[in-house]
């Protein structure tokens, strides 16, 4: 019996340690786990800061100037004597189709209006797409004109169009550059053809490009490859896009080329990877093939060393809601007007804090789309934006059985 007792005894010991054993294991198993966690996520940290630094060691300088830009933010990724100035060529043209497509967008003339070219129009010389003195074409045909085979003539139609002469228009573009801060650009024709006292830098160029392309409609031209532009007479001119990394650089989507001997080789390009969208310039590339090259060097330490993460996206509703007074009910499901995104290295980890203020008034009836306040988001104590909270959905105002109906329900509580 006592034989027995001590092998069901030693059994169960033998039970318990195999159990203490197991757990002794797998915590063994787990921490071993996240230490190799660890070392892999460091290793990937590391690996990708070697890269980031090894590709923007590789970007060359041949070209007098030069910059790298993130879309969203305005961040300088890279930069070489990005505030000097010189003839940009038809990079010139990024103001004049800035100022077209706000026209289109404020509803002062329309794709299907239509244009009649004047002699000098269709007399001007360089790049262009042949347009026939006196005869009618489309604001779009006119405006693919110039996005894809950088249609002096069609420039200049677009410019009379607009003001009458062409004179009056670069009053506009020079305006307008003024307000977006280009306070190293003269422009003294809508072209980029050869003029004295023109020029520009590439930080100003980017920051005209930005503007343009937060137009969605340029994008309905930018991104052609190959197209033909048919004359009322039935005579068609073939055109191809002047920006050859459309079709050899993965997400490049715009861009303008410049040339003329005396501002050399010039380009302006975007890409969007992931949504990380950049914007890169050269200014007098020695060659065509440098320009490409150059720009091209660019977008890989671009994309190589930094994303773009969203923090608060417009397509989703937020993780509040907002009262609403005198509505059939009592809150109102609400999401910020546009995203907001941050530029980090990648690896980075941030923090954000958000604090709503709502309108002083929020009252029903409440349409979608209606202002319900601001999102104010910080980092580290310090407001890096502020957006606009709107309405995700449509509140009724209280009608007067709802507001009998609320009494009576008092009522019935009290009783």
């Amino acid at each position: 019996m006592s034989d027995i007792m001590n092998k069901n005894i030693l059994n169960t010991e033998n039970i318990f340690t195999g159990d203490i054993m197991r757990k002794k294991f797998s915590v063994f198993f787990i921490v071993l786990a996240f230490l190799l966690s660890c070392s892999v996520f460091f290793s990937y940290t590391m690996i990708n800061r070697a890269f980031a630094e090894s590709v923007q060691s590789e970007i060359t300088h041949s070209s007098k100037s030069a910059i790298l830009v993130d879309a969203d933010s305005g961040t300088v990724l890279y930069s070489a004597n990005e505030n000097a100035c010189y003839p940009i060529a038809s990079m010139c043209k990024i103001m004049t189709l800035l100022l077209c497509f706000e026209s289109v967008d404020n509803g002062e003339i329309s794709f299907n209006d239509k244009i009649v070219v004047s002699d000098n129009a269709a007399g001007m010389g360089g790049s262009q797409v042949f347009l026939e003195s006196g005869a009618e074409y489309s604001v779009e045909e006119l405006l693919k004109s110039i996005t894809v085979a950088s249609a002096n003539d069609a420039c200049v139609a677009m410019a009379e169009k607009f003001c009458g002469n062409e004179e009056l228009f670069v009053e506009k573009m020079n305006e307008r550059a003024k307000s977006l801060g280009m306070s190293n650009t003269v422009f003294v024709n809508c072209t980029g053809l050869p003029k004295a006292g023109q020029h520009s830098s590439a930080l100003d160029v980017s920051k005209m490009f930005s503007e343009l392309i937060k137009h969605k409609d340029y994008f309905r031209f930018s991104g052609i490859w190959m197209d033909e532009i048919n004359h009322p007479e039935g005579r068609i001119t073939q055109i191809s896009n002047t920006n050859k990394l459309i079709r050899f650089y993965k997400g490049c989507d715009s861009g303008k080329t410049g040339y003329t001997s005396e501002a050399g080789h010039c380009l302006c390009a975007s890409a969007v990877r992931d949504g990380l969208r950049l914007i890169s310039v050269v200014i007098s590339a020695p060659d065509s093939k440098t320009r490409f090259k150059e720009v091209s060097s660019m977008f890989n330490y671009g994309f190589g060393a930094y994303e773009s993460k969203t923090i608060v996206s417009s397509e989703n509703p937020l993780d509040f809601t907002v009262s609403v007074k005198n509505g059939k009910q009592t809150s109102v499901s609400a999401t910020c007007e546009r995203s907001v995104k941050v530029l980090c290295k990648k690896g980075e980890k941030r923090g954000f804090d958000f604090e709503f203020t709502p309108n002083t008034k929020i009252k029903a009836p409440i349409s979608i789309n209606d202002s319900l306040g601001v999102l104010d988001i910080y980092e580290n104590g310090i407001k890096v934006d502020s957006v606009n909270v709107i309405a995700a959905e449509s509140v009724d105002a209280k009608s007067y059985f709802d507001v009998i109906g609320d009494i009576t329900a008092k009522w019935a509580l009290i009783a």
